[in-house]
Parts: C-alpha cells; sequence; structure tokens
C-alpha cells in the first residue's frame, strides 16, 4: 500500500471528507477541527508594555489533534487548506508556527468552492501564508481581549459573575437599546386614509389645491369633508411608461442571513450552520457532496466559469431572451474583498428539486434560496406597463397605478405575487365613485430590531463583518442582555444596565462610528497600510484612561424604577451578591429582578416590563398543583402556588423505577444530580434520565454530552445509541 507523500490539513472533518473524496489517494487529508491555538483562557495572554505581545498556547483538548498532526507531518509535503478569510489564514500560519514550516516556504493554497476543479487547481498553485490577512486578525483578537479581560471584571464585580462586554457586541447593544428609547419616547399621531372606489378601480387621495398629501396630515374632519364634498370625478390624465424591476444580486452574507430569517424564521446562527456544512460537504446518497461556495464573503463578483454556468442553463431550460444583458450597478463598498465570490451553488444543475432528493428538509430550503437567487441574478430584467391614472373633482386629486407585466424574465425564477390581468382603462368623462375606503390609522414607532434587521444596521454602520454578526447576536441573547420575541429583540434590565455603565464609562467602546473606524483600521492591517501594533497603540491610549477611571471609581447602581410598591413609594434598582433587585426605600421591602426581565434606560429612570410569573409545563409532584417560574439568587426555580414547595426544574425523562417525575438538583460542590420526587423511591443518578430504551438490553438510555453534542447512552451495554 502506497503512503501518500502529501499533507492536507482542514480546519473541519466535514471538509477534509469531501476533499478526500475529490483528490482520492493522492493525498492524505486531515483536520484540525478549527482553531489549535489561541490565547491563554485563564490569563491576560497579552504583554502591553512589549509592543502588545501576544502569549499563545495549545488550546485545551487539542493536544492529541496536534499531536497526531505533527506526527502525521513528518517527512511529508504539507498543504495548509483552511477558509479563505482572515480566520483561515490564521489558522494555516498557527498550524505552520506548530510544525516549524518557514515563512516563505509555499504551503498555503485557497479555493471559493469544494469542486474536483477548484480542489485541483488549488493544489497546483500554492502560495506562501498572507501575513497581513494574519496581522489583522491577530488585532482584532487582541483587541477583543483586551476589551473582555479588562471591563467584564469590573461587571463582575458590579453585577454578577459570567458578563461579558465584547467589543463588536458592546456597540451592537447601543443600537438595540437606543432604538427601545426611540419606541419609548415615540407620540403616535392619529390620521385617516382615504380612499376611493371609482369604476372598479381603487384610487387614495393624492393633492389638495395641487399639493400633494402625506397620509398622516388627513384629519378625521378633512377625511369627512371630502367624502361629503365629492360624488363624481373626471379623469384629468392617465399615463402609461414601461418599468423594468432588475434582477437582484447573488447572495453575500448579510443578505443571505437577512432573507433566510425574513422568509423561514431561522436565526443568523443557524443559517450559518447549515450554509456551513452545504459548503464543507454532506452525507447523500449520492455520496459525500459540497454544495455552495464559501459562504462567507461580502463581495457580489461572480466567476466568469460559474457565470458561462448559469448562461448555458438559462438559454436551455428558459431561451435566449431570458438572459441577462447588462450588470447591474451597485453602490461601492468600502474594504469589500473582492477575491471572493457570492455566494452560489457550485453546480447549477444540481437544481432544487434534486437538491430535495439529496439533502435534509432545512438544508434543501436554504440551498433552494441561494439557487434561486443566484440563478435569477444571472436573468433579464422583469418588464412592466405602469398605467398612472388620475381623477379630479374641485379641489381634490385621487391616483391609482396598475402593473402588468409584459416580460417576466427573472422573476420566472423569483416570482414574489401573481401578475395582475389586464384592467380596463375608464373612458367616460365623468365617474361616480361607488364606496369609500375611510379609515383611522396612527404613526407608529419605529420598529425594533429582527436579526436580519439587525444584521443590515450592522452592515450599514461598517461593524463587524460577515462572520461575526452570527457570534455577536447569539452572544447577546446567549447573555441574557437580549431577549428574542415573535422574532423582535428587546433588550433586557441586565442588557440596559450593562450598556448604561459601558455609555457612562467606556463612551468609545459603544460608539458606533469608534467601532466602525475600528473595523477600518483592521482593514488597513490587512491591505498592509498599517501595522497591527500601530492599530492596537491607537486605541489603548484612549482606552487606559477610561479604565483606570473605572477600575479606581465605584459605580453604583440605585435607579429608580416604574415599579411601584405596595406602599405607594416606587422600587429602586440596586445591585447585591447575586445581581440585579428591587428594593423600596419607603418601606424596605425587596423583590427580586429576572435579568431577562425586558427593560430600559429612560430619563434616568428604569422602565421595566410588568413582571408576570409563567406557569411551567410540570405539576408539582407532592399536590398536583400549578407550578409557576420564578427567577432567585441561584436563577430560575419553580414554586407551586398550592402547597407551597419549591424546586430547581425537572429531567425530561421519568423515573425509570417508579415512573415519577425526576427534580434537578445540585450537590454541594455545585454538580448537577437528578432524584426521583417519590418518597418511597431511592432513584439517583448523575445522568438525567430519558423516556426512551435501548433498543439491545432494553434498558433506560440517559443523556449524555459527547464531543459537544448531546447523546443518547445506554449505561448497561457502554454504546451511544443510533
Amino acid at each position: 500500500m502506497n503512503v501518500p507523500k502529501r499533507l492536507i490539513i482542514v480546519e473541519s472533518p466535514a471538509k477534509a471528507k469531501t476533499i478526500e473524496s475529490i483528490l482520492h489517494s493522492e493525498y492524505e487529508v486531515i483536520s484540525s477541527s478549527g482553531h489549535v491555538r489561541d490565547l491563554p483562557p485563564k490569563r491576560f495572554g497579552v504583554d502591553i508594555d512589549k509592543n502588545f505581545q501576544p502569549e499563545f498556547k495549545i488550546i485545551d483538548g487539542k493536544e492529541k489533534i496536534v499531536k497526531e498532526i505533527s506526527s502525521k507531518a513528518r517527512g511529508k509535503e504539507i498543504l495548509l487548506a483552511s477558509d479563505i478569510d482572515r480566520e483561515g489564514e490564521a489558522i494555516a500560519w498557527h498550524l505552520a508556527e506548530i510544525l516549524n514550516i518557514p515563512k516563505e516556504e509555499k504551503n498555503r493554497i485557497v479555493f471559493n468552492e469544494i469542486t474536483p476543479s477548484a480542489i485541483k487547481r488549488a493544489v497546483q498553485n500554492p502560495r506562501t501564508i498572507d501575513m497581513n490577512k494574519v496581522e489583522a486578525q491577530l488585532a482584532r483578537r487582541i483587541l477583543d481581549r483586551i476589551v473582555g479581560y479588562r471591563i467584564s471584571p469590573i461587571l463582575w464585580k458590579m453585577l454578577k459573575s459570567g458578563l461579558s462586554a465584547g467589543r463588536v457586541q458592546s456597540a451592537a447593544l447601543r443600537i438595540i437599546c437606543d432604538r427601545e428609547v426611540q419606541r419609548c419616547k415615540f407620540k403616535p399621531k392619529k390620521f385617516w386614509r382615504v380612499q376611493a372606489e371609482i369604476d372598479g378601480l381603487k384610487a387614495n387621495l393624492a393633492r389638495i389645491n395641487g399639493k400633494k398629501i402625506k397620509p398622516d396630515e388627513i384629519t378625521q374632519d378633512t377625511a369627512m369633508k371630502i367624502k361629503n364634498a365629492v360624488k363624481e370625478v373626471a379623469v384629468k390624465e392617465v399615463r402609461r411608461r414601461e418599468v423594468r424591476k432588475k434582477h437582484p444580486e447573488p447572495f453575500i452574507t448579510s443578505t443571505l442571513q437577512q432573507e433566510a430569517a425574513n422568509r423561514f424564521g431561522f436565526s443568523v446562527k443557524r443559517t450559518m450552520q447549515i450554509a456551513q456544512q452545504l459548503y464543507e460537504g454532506v452525507e447523500t446518497p449520492e455520496g459525500h457532496m459540497a454544495f455552495i461556495t464559501y459562504m462567507r464573503t461580502d463581495s457580489t463578483r461572480i466567476s466568469e466559469t460559474a457565470a458561462k454556468m448559469a448562461k448555458n442553463y438559462i438559454e436551455k431550460h428558459f431561451g435566449k431572451e431570458y438572459m441577462s444583458t447588462s450588470k447591474r450597478k451597485t453602490k461601492n463598498k468600502k474594504n469589500i474583498q473582492d477575491a471572493h465570490e457570492a455566494i452560489r451553488p457550485t453546480d447549477v444543475e444540481i437544481t432544487p428539486e434534486k437538491a430535495k432528493k439529496l439533502l435534509k428538509k432545512e438544508y434543501a430550503t436554504l440551498y433552494e434560496l441561494i439557487w434561486k437567487r443566484f440563478m435569477a441574478s444571472q436573468m433579464s430584467d422583469a418588464r412592466y406597463e405602469e398605467t398612472t391614472i388620475i381623477f379630479e373633482s374641485r379641489e381634490y386629486e385621487f391616483e391609482t397605478k396598475i402593473e402588468i407585466q409584459t416580460f417576466d424574465g427573472f422573476e420566472s425564477i423569483l416570482r414574489k405575487s401573481k401578475p395582475k390581468s389586464k384592467v380596463n382603462i375608464p373612458t367616460a368623462k365623468t365617474l361616480s365613485v361607488t364606496s369609500w375606503n375611510i379609515n383611522e390609522d396612527e404613526t407608529k414607532p419605529p420598529p425594533r430590531y429582527t436579526e436580519a434587521t439587525m444584521v443590515k444596521t450592522l452592515e450599514s454602520n461598517n461593524i463587524g463583518r460577515p462572520s461575526t454578526y452570527a457570534s455577536v447576536i447569539s452572544t447577546l441573547i446567549d447573555r441574557k442582555y437580549v431577549i428574542k420575541r415573535s422574532r423582535e429583540l428587546l433588550p433586557t434590565v441586565l442588557g440596559s444596565t450593562v450598556n448604561y455603565f459601558l455609555k457612562e464609562r467606556f463612551p468609545d467602546i459603544v460608539n458606533i462610528e469608534f467601532t466602525a473606524h475600528m473595523e477600518e483600521s483592521l482593514d488597513e492591517v490587512e491591505s498592509g497600510k498599517k501595522h497591527r501594533s500601530e492599530v492596537l497603540k491607537e486605541f489603548y491610549e484612549d482606552f487606559s484612561k477610561y479604565l483606570e477611571k473605572a477600575e479606581s471609581v465605584w459605580f453604583s447602581i440605585d435607579i429608580e424604577t416604574n415599579v411601584e410598591c405596595s406602599c405607594g413609594s416606587s422600587f429602586n434598582m440596586k445591585t447585591g451578591r447575586y445581581g440585579l433587585y428591587l428594593s423600596c426605600s419607603s418601606c424596605g421591602k425587596t423583590m427580586s429582578l429576572a435579568p431577562q426581565t425586558p427593560g430600559v434606560f429612560l430619563n434616568g429612570k428604569m422602565i421595566l416590563e410588568k413582571q408576570t410569573h409563567q406557569e411551567a409545563d410540570n405539576k408539582c409532584p407532592s399536590c398536583g398543583g400549578t407550578l409557576e417560574v420564578l427567577f432567585g439568587r441561584y436563577g430560575e426555580y419553580l414554586k407551586c402556588k398550592n402547597c407551597g414547595k419549591t424546586y430547581q426544574g425537572f429531567a425530561r425523562g421519568k423515573c425509570p423505577k417508579c415512573s415519577s417525575p425526576v427534580e434537578r438538583k445540585r450537590s454541594k460542590k455545585g454538580r448537577l444530580f437528578f432524584k426521583c420526587t417519590n418518597p418511597s423511591c431511592n432513584y439517583m443518578s448523575w445522568n438525567e434520565p430519558s423516556n426512551q430504551r435501548c433498543e439491545m438490553c432494553g434498558e433506560p438510555l440517559v443523556y449524555l454530552r459527547r464531543k459537544g453534542k448531546e447523546v443518547l447512552y445506554c449505561p448497561k451495554c457502554k454504546k451511544v445509541a443510533k
């Protein structure tokens, strides 16, 4: 058996499997399973005095992987094939450092898609590691370490342990909090919408005395006056013109995240998880396959090969008239990595119909979205005939627009609504108003951010990069700084308090313009215009001044709230040993305050959403009463409304001995264990029971975590259930 003399190292096992299936026995392909080296987790790891010199160590748990890579690399030509962004370049550099590979050696291969042609072309054209990209990633990592390790301990002392204050996440938190403040300050204004039905057409009030009218300018008196005055109208003008609806651009990371959130309700994190697997490759009935190009990109560029592939498909299945003849003009955004391509299918012949036979539902859904958007981007514009009819009566003018599709173009693939059929244009000199639609309405406050609109805002403000949007939003939710309710992102009392502290003590950290400036500086490091230490020094000079004050002067929290005490006074929000709580300065009564309670800091006061106790799904094991979810010094707990007994929570499975509910408890050392609530049963376990049984021996299965994933495990067979 011939041992391959060339070793390819990638960062993902799925990616390794896909590449190995392309190159076969000529190359050995192994995975580093992400980063193998990083700043130490329990130390600052950055020497400020030595020009911000970082200290790197092997990540805990990765020693075995590093040992295996080092062993397999001996005597072989090594190719480093991590992703094409800064993070991937940094992974390649860390591996090269560990394996003592000289910087001048051409061992770095890059590709935008995992297809036979792209992989074979890449291995034939290795290059040196792009140190400018590495320096930019190191600068970002050190910046985030400085912010996280210097501010977070202050938050721990002030509020509670486990909080964080990341550089980009803090700016994102401010955006969400500022929007909630705008909503609280907003005062709605009532107005009336006036619409007349004329010869089957619905026409909106457009002008009074030749002046264009906005809907919110119409009062009830004006609406009634118009209704009483106008009985007949005349056709003043009929205008016709051709309207072209431009084909869309192919997806970039941010637009894919937005569309998947809007269309399917996918979280940004879930969208990126699915897209990454479609890029790296998944198991299908036809073998291990990759379906899309690299999914972290801000470029809409399409390679000539991809454009030709799409052109051939369109000509074959739709006809020449459906092929795009012009490129869509787009605004030039700063710092686009145009070496990347837009997100597209690797093979347009794998249609959505075929993909549904190869992929799971969620994967096929996202692939269809990408396939259709890419194909539409290469097709001709849709054309419409737009007819505008203006009716007049006295000083009032009403207007209606009718669009009739004359050529569907890209909408043959991306049609969002059924095109209207031909409408008869009125020819009579005067026409009667057959009915009126006059409805009361009011101006709306600015909408809360959703994950989709948050991504759009981060991108438009140049905060973060395509690879960071998902982690920024998920971190805010995981830390309970923000909660998600019906897709909307609401700041919590904890998030608003952290934002209040940061605005007071570290204004630059939550400043949108400052954060965008730092992103531009990192891009300048990548382009070679700035050195890493120059950017870090520029940041730290101002940051250290804020830090010195924050560490030396205690930041007290004693904020009036809108919650009234039974004595008639208002509760104040304070912080204690176990985090935030409410205290009445008049009678001394205190109340717990769940950190995930929606709240916003407004005019020196914390406005809290009225706290309602959520009912749990379980019933009280003692009396069968209703359990409600409360929050105490140790977090969430359950309390029976009937007998008052409290529980820390329940296991998902019943007791394997007596089928009673099993309570989740913690030992004196803080370790989680499970105990049957039936006093006559002695069942107790470190593992959470499930309601499923082993197919081999029939024993109850338990929940375990293996390699970061939850699995069902049989304690008797010592095997993971399929």
